[in-house]
């Protein structure tokens, strides 16, 4: 009798292989290592990645291009000052006396400007011939007449505003700008840039206390420049 439970034409049904209790049947490759013995071998290191090494020597070069420049200007402005100092002494007359200060008509330098006072105005209530622009003194207006001449190889600006004039106390006090554009009667008035080997007359004002008693101006070839004194009595 024939068997109910085959109903494969062909006889018994083909046997599978089981699977495993893991779920679907390995397909992976066959691992030849275990079949003939040779032992696992061991995972190859990653070689280390090397630093980089350009980001220091950027860094070195730009702070060794700051240092010199800092040198190359403190350098610069050591032999300006020097130039200035030098150049003073000698006008003084040679005597020796390099405490001594120089007097009207003398010819000082400081940085690339060479100065010469050659007047002082005191006493002075007012200024301006024209009466829409006069100005009037809260003490006493006192006018410092000097020539100024650029000695360097390039247009430089010069400004009254940076020369300070001194009382016989002491006493420190700076150009009216206002009065000396009432004035009129200077080359520059507030400020201008002056050529090279150009010489130009600069009449500056400064309103001072009624007995008040000028004694000596620092002038400078800018703001913070080291000066260079002239003695007005």
């Amino acid at each position: 009798m024939t068997d109910p439970q085959n109903t494969s034409p062909y006889g018994e049904q083909p046997q599978y292989a089981a699977v495993p209790n893991g779920g679907a049947p390995n397909y992976g490759a066959p691992n030849y290592g275990a079949q003939y013995g040779i032992p696992p071998q061991p995972p190859v290191p990653t070689p280390p990645q090397k630093k980089r090494k350009w980001p220091w020597i950027v860094g070195a070069l730009v702070v060794l291009i700051i240092i010199i420049a800092v040198m190359s200007g403190t350098s610069g402005d050591d032999q300006a000052s020097k130039s200035g100092s030098s150049a003073t002494t000698a006008q003084d007359g040679g005597s020796g006396g390099g405490d001594q200060t120089p007097g009207l008509n003398t010819p000082v330098r400081d940085g690339k400007f060479e100065f010469v006072v050659t007047g002082v105005e005191k006493g002075l209530s007012s200024v301006g011939d024209n009466p829409y622009l006069t100005e009037k003194a809260q003490g006493q207006f006192v006018i410092v007449t000097m020539t100024v001449k650029n000695i360097s190889d390039k247009p430089y600006s010069f400004s009254p505003t940076d020369q300070k004039l001194f009382d016989a106390q002491g006493r420190s006090f700076e150009p009216s700008t206002s009065a000396q554009i009432a004035l009129g009667d200077s080359d520059i008035p507030v400020w201008d840039n002056i050529n090279p080997g150009n010489t130009v007359t600069a009449k500056v004002v400064y309103d001072m206390p009624a007995d008040a008693q000028p004694a000596s101006i620092e002038l400078h070839d800018s703001l913070f420049s080291g000066g260079a004194k002239v003695a007005l009595s």
